[in-house]
This record gives C-alpha cells, structure tokens and sequence, in this order.
C-alpha cells in the first residue's frame, strides 16, 4: 500500500458501525491499518461486531463503546471512552442515521426531531468532541456520511432530506472553524447502496429499474465503493482537501 494511504497506528472511531455501511467502513479502515473503535448504542452487538473484526485484525486493533450520539454528556463520555481503549483519535466517521418515511403533512415533530437528532445534531456533538483532541495535537481528520439527499429530495423523507442538507454546511463550517488547527473535515455523499437493509428496494423490479435508469453507472452502490473513499479522507493524500462533500453515487447528482 502506499505510504500516502497508509493508516498504520492511527485511531478512529466510526459511529453506528456495529453493523451495515459503517461496519463496512470500519472494516476498510482496518484493511488500510487503522485501529478501530466501533460504536452503536446496543453494547452486546457493538461487542459481538468487534469480536468478529477482531478476528480478522487482532484484539489489540479493533475496540468497541457504546453511547448514545444525541446526548451531548454521552458523546463526551463516549469519545472519552474510545481514547482510553485505543488511544487518541486521528480519524472520526460520523456515520450514524435513521430514516423515518412519513409525508410532510403527516409528520410528527417529535419524529421531526428524532430525525434532525440522529442524523445531524450527532455529528455536531461526536465531531465537536473528537476535534478539541485534534485541535490541541494539530491533527485530525472528520468524515462526515451524507447522501444523494444532501443535494435532491424525495417524497416522505423531508426530516432526512433537511439533516443530510444541514450536514453538508455543518461540514463547512467545522472546516472553517478547524482548518487552522490542522484538521481536514469533509463529507461522503453516497448513491443508493445495495446493503441487506436496502435488499427489499433491489427487490422491488419497479423501483430497481428506476435507480438503474436514474443512475449513469446503471448499477447500486457497494460498500465498497464507500470505503475506499473515505479511506482517502482520512489518510495524508487528502490533507489539502477540506469543507468538500463527495459524492459517490455513479453520476446520480450530475443528471435530469
């Protein structure tokens, strides 16, 4: 591997990766050397997916915690917890979200809330946490997970729409405010991704077609495809790059 993408004996914790996109992440994070801190807010399946990348990667690399993102005084204790089991943090993937399909009109504002909580106010609290650290050593990377919505809406998910927007400029802002201090923060904006969550919608020859015909590339996203960017912004190859969201959805965002 090249030096530029090496991640040997740096640190990151990876939020809402006890399974799906973010334990995809985790994992090509680890492939590239990193230490890794998973995190969900069920202990025993944040525990049971760290014994099983432990397997792969030892267990002095691969850690787990367990918090909730939305509580400011758990995110702090959280990200605490994470440096004392694996040391000070290089790299954070503020990856943790929910969907909440509703119409507008039918939407209730506790859901509303939920929603704008988990998807944007998280990164606000993870980050915030993680980067005094960085701040004060001169370095540090922050990924923030966007989505094709960051840029394009869709009926019935306007909480997610507006969170993932708000997460784009809270990417802009970090970087305003932290670029000095030596951090790079930046967002991934994946297309839509074949997971086991999203097995149903591949399933659906109505809506499969419509992602195929609205996508250039005429095929979903893997995890994959996710992991080896973020690989990128966390390593020394993109130390120049800073405030950009990148999308990664096989031309989705560039087309009528």
């Amino acid at each position: 591997m090249s030096a530029l993408f090496d991640l040997t004996g740096r640190t990151a914790l990876v939020t809402g990766s006890s399974r799906g996109i973010g334990n995809a992440l985790a994992r090509g994070l680890a492939a590239a050397g990193a230490t890794i801190v998973l995190h969900g807010r069920d202990p025993e399946r944040a525990e049971a997916a760290r014994r099983e990348l432990a397997s792969e990667h030892g267990e002095d690399r691969i850690h787990a915690v367990a918090f909730d993102v939305t509580d400011p005084e758990g995110a702090a204790a959280g990200v605490a917890e994470a440096e004392a089991k694996a040391g000070t943090l290089r790299i954070l993937v503020n990856n943790a979200g929910i969907q909440h399909r509703v119409p507008l009109f039918d939407l209730d504002p506790a859901d509303w809330d939920r929603v704008i909580r988990t998807d944007l106010t998280s990164a606000f609290l993870v980050g915030r946490e993680a980067a005094r650290g960085m701040a004060e050593r001169g370095a540090g990377k922050i990924i923030n997970i966007c989505s094709v919505q960051t840029d394009l809406a869709r009926p019935s998910i306007g909480a997610y729409t507006s969170a993932k927007g708000g997460l784009r400029n809270l990417t802009r802002a970090m970087a305003a405010e932290w670029a000095a201090s030596g951090l790079q923060i930046n967002g991934i904006a994946p297309g839509y991704i074949h997971t086991e969550m999203t097995q149903n919608l591949v399933d659906d020859p109505e809506f499969n077609s419509w992602i195929l015909g609205r996508t250039p590339a005429r095929r979903w996203g893997t995890v994959e495809d996710i992991a080896g960017p973020v690989v990128w912004l966390s390593s020394d190859a993109s130390d120049f790059v800073n405030g950009q969201t990148i999308f990664v959805d096989g031309g989705m965002t560039v087309v009528v």
